[in-house]
């Protein structure tokens, strides 16, 4: 996934978290940024722009629902957009009249 600058080789585990810190510290970040955290991201980003939990476990590769669960904390700003199928069962509310 992370090809080297090396041919047929790829980045080590130790490479790659310098890159990671190094592009965090270029970029003005003062939060502590690790490979980690980019794969939480990752897996946050696909959830809130609606990707199916289970599409998510496979690009992340867990053999588990439950551990990709642990990734994917809901944010406020997506329950807030989601609407109840009951909303769709009653008479829409009236909108107000501007004057």
């Amino acid at each position: 996934m992370f090809p080297s600058w090396r041919q047929n080789r790829h980045l080590t585990a130790t490479s790659l978290s310098n890159a990671c810190r190094d592009a965090a510290k270029q970029s003005g970040l003062t939060k502590r940024v690790t490979c980690h955290t980019l794969r939480h991201s990752f897996a946050t980003h696909l959830l809130e722009n609606g990707t199916d939990t289970r599409v998510i476990q496979m690009l992340l590769g867990h053999a588990r629902i439950d551990t990709t669960a642990r990734y994917t904390k809901v944010s406020a700003e997506l329950i807030a957009r989601t609407q109840s199928p009951l909303d769709a069962l009653g008479p829409k509310p009236k909108q107000k009249r501007r004057k």
